[in-house]
């Protein structure tokens, strides 16, 4: 029987986060891990899963240490948007350099993030990983719960952190309903070479029956393609020889980069909106996309995962250092309030932008193209939606007096 304080279930980017940022605190930490870890440095060919890490979440992984590691393998910072309703006049452009940024955010590989936290982890005396391992049963007790492996081995902690995905194994085990929409359509990415450079520009189109978004790669000429579809034409282009597909994407894209060329495979994911009904319980705490999933219309669902872990880190580090019980579940309801608050919030505002964008009823489409317009060009708006996409406006206290 080994004893820990907190016990995070999932060694994803989310949970290692936590681990990392709890390392000092006082606090016995252990990371359950399901997929064996491999350090091994990027290889030549990009991976497919992303993300757009925004400048909040460039805040906490610099203040745990791991940012100069993740720029020493691969990063694409991206310093400019553009988005454009299909076959319309209604677009909206963002520049950094507008509102005195150097960049809007970077695209990084998920595993590059990964491994980077997993190896700063790795060096701490007072954080355990464990993987491959896998959760067999959790006995919630007063004072502390019990763990069981499917191995075999034992562990008890004063707190549990499920950090376990979408399809959270704990948040079952627990009981918590969940909330949830399907969104109808499939996410398709692939990773695109293009005949004109994307220069460091984030690209997306919306269309009557999706959205396509082009998002920069270290490699000038190469992008992550994110293309979100009804099931069935996904199925269709993903059955579709790579040159039909090449021409499809291109013509969806409406050529800004010129001709394309796949140079991955495609994989394809249905897209659902998941919102937890509680975000915390006696000895148990939910973070990431075991809380939250949305759509990856604007790229924040890793984001707003990462905001999580820097709001827990300050929650479990103040009561630590007051000496209260840091499973208790009276005092985990603070974080819970918050995380739950933003969580809605982004859920909201992403449900009501693709409702807005679905379908090409000419009087709708007037409307966008018009909303679209008037933000481009109306004083103030685009500086709302800057600091929005770029997380400056849901930073915890103790991240902003870092900075």
């Amino acid at each position: 029987m080994q004893s820990f304080d907190v016990v995070i279930a999932g060694g994803g980017m989310v949970g290692l986060a936590l681990a990392c940022g709890l390392q000092g605190s006082g606090l016995r930490v252990a990371v359950l891990e399901k997929q064996p870890m491999d350090e091994q440095p990027s290889g030549p060919d990009h991976t497919l899963r992303v993300s757009a890490i925004n400048t909040a979440s460039e805040y906490l992984l610099r203040q745990l240490g791991v940012w100069q590691s993740i720029t020493e393998q691969r990063v694409s910072p991206y310093n400019d948007m553009f988005v454009w309703d299909q076959d319309s006049f209604g677009h909206i452009s963002f520049s950094g350099k507008e509102f005195g940024f150097s960049h809007l955010g970077h695209i990084i590989e998920n595993n590059v993030i990964q491994r980077a936290l997993w190896q700063r982890a790795s060096h701490a005396s007072d954080i355990t990983l464990m993987a491959p391992v896998t959760l067999k049963q959790v006995v919630w007790g007063d004072n502390e719960a019990f763990i069981t492996l499917e191995d075999g081995g034992m562990l008890t902690a004063r707190l549990v952190v499920g950090a376990d995905g979408a399809h959270s194994w704990l948040r079952q085990h627990a009981d918590i309903p969940l909330t949830f929409r399907d969104y109808g359509h499939h996410a398709l990415v692939a990773n695109i070479r293009t005949v004109n450079p994307h220069q460091s520009v984030a690209r997306q189109v919306f269309h009557g029956d999706g959205m396509l978004a082009f998002l920069p790669l270290s490699d000038p000429y190469l992008s992550s393609i994110v293309w979100s579809l009804p099931p069935t034409r996904a199925q269709m282009l993903m059955a579709l020889p790579a040159d039909e597909f090449n021409k499809q994407l291109a013509m969806e894209f409406d050529m800004r980069l010129g001709l394309c060329q796949v140079e991955s495979q495609r994989q394809s994911f249905p897209l659902t909106a998941r919102y937890a009904r509680s975000f915390a319980a006696h000895r148990l705490v939910l973070m990431g996309d075991a809380a939250h999933t949305i759509h990856p219309l604007a790229g924040q669902g890793v984001n707003l995962g990462f905001m999580d872990v820097a709001e827990l880190i300050a929650e479990l580090k103040r009561l630590q250092s007051q000496g209260k019980d840091i499973g208790e579940y009276l005092y985990l309801r603070r974080y819970e309030r918050k995380r739950k608050h933003s969580a809605a919030l982004m859920l909201a505002s992403m449900q009501s932008f693709r409702d807005l964008f679905a379908g090409n009823h000419p009087a709708k489409k007037l409307l966008r193209d018009i909303g679209l317009k008037l933000a481009d060009t109306l004083p103030g708006i685009k500086t709302t939606l800057v600091r929005q996409a770029m997380g400056l406006n849901d930073l915890p206290a103790w991240l902003e007096e870092k900075q």
